[in-house]
């Protein structure tokens, strides 16, 4: 547990950094930036060659678009049934189904479980989370937000591809499964280890400094039942399934801590960025990464 106390100083790092006015509003963008291009790729780079393939794979790479499509059918029933407005639905679409997989995700993982389980962590998040943000999420937030025109679809659609195989983790994972089996060179290898060990105080004094309060009283309800079934719902439903098939293993239990992470804040960025319920989101994803400080330890507990 030491791990995930270090985290919690990490993220009153970044908050005590946005008092200090060296630190501007640019801060978190630029070590966000450090991740995705340098972190992130050094840490895939490091623990995929060292994945042994198996069919339990299938399960945090599977597992992902299936919770999509049930969250989906979930979140439309009962929009139907509360009455929300076209906005919140969609904005709700966009941010429920992905989990903050990898910039809470990886941190945490490795707090509760272990380095061990990270290669797991990774195929959920690149096979699953950020396939999903960079296709379903943006066609969503192109076809329905009010500060695109219809021909923003097409452009999105085509951009799609380009966004995914130009993405420096999609690169870095590609690169990552060509070398398995080939050891690197000895300067190469600690230059890796070293840059991968930077993404979690990196990634969580960018969390500390960006996190705000947002709510808006109207918007009650979207925001009980999104975190619901984001914190709680989707987890139980991975958990059941696994159990009622007699599954077990790192891949399981890192597939169904993934599962329980808050909204994605990439997702409530491009929803906000639409003009979708910005106030709604901004809660959402705000709201979620403070509860999933009870919840996760809640879900490790039912692991263990």
């Amino acid at each position: 547990m030491e791990s995930f106390f270090l985290i919690l100083l990490y993220l009153a790092i970044g908050a005590l950094c946005k008092r200090i006015k060296r630190f501007g509003p640019e801060t978190p963008a630029v070590l966000n930036t450090f991740v995705l291009y340098i972190a992130l790729p050094a840490l895939i780079l490091q623990k995929i060659p060292s994945l042994q393939f198996s069919a339990d794979l299938l399960i945090p790479a599977l597992v992902p678009w299936l919770l999509l499509l049930i969250v989906v059918m979930l979140i439309l029933a009962i929009s139907r049934y509360l009455k929300w407005s076209k906005e919140v639905t969609v904005a709700l679409l966009i941010v429920l189904p992905l989990g903050n997989t990898s910039f809470l995700g990886f941190p945490m993982i490795s707090a509760f479980f272990g380095d061990s389980y990270l290669p797991y962590a990774l195929i959920y998040d690149q096979v699953g989370s950020f396939v999903a943000l960079a296709t379903y999420s943006t066609m969503l937030a192109a076809v329905y937000s009010p500060n695109h025109t219809s021909t923003d679809v097409g452009w999105s659609a085509r951009a799609m591809l380009m966004k995914i195989i130009t993405f420096p983790p999609f690169i870095a994972l590609v690169i990552a499964l060509l070398m398995r089996g080939l050891p690197y060179p000895s300067l190469l290898q600690s230059l890796i280890n070293q840059l991968a060990a930077t993404l979690v105080p990196l990634i969580m004094i960018a969390v500390g400094y960006s996190f705000q309060w947002g709510f808006s009283g109207e918007r009650f309800s979207p925001i009980a039942v999104g975190l619901t079934i984001k914190l709680m719902l989707m987890p139980f439903l991975v958990w059941a399934g696994c159990y009622s098939l007699g599954l077990s293993g790192k891949a399981v239990d890192v597939t169904i801590f993934e599962a329980a992470m808050p909204p994605m804040i990439s997702a409530g960025a491009i929803a906000i960025t639409a003009g979708l319920a910005p106030r709604m989101v901004t809660a959402l994803v705000g709201f979620g990464l403070m509860a999933s400080f009870v919840t996760l330890p809640f879900w490790y507990w039912v692991l263990r």
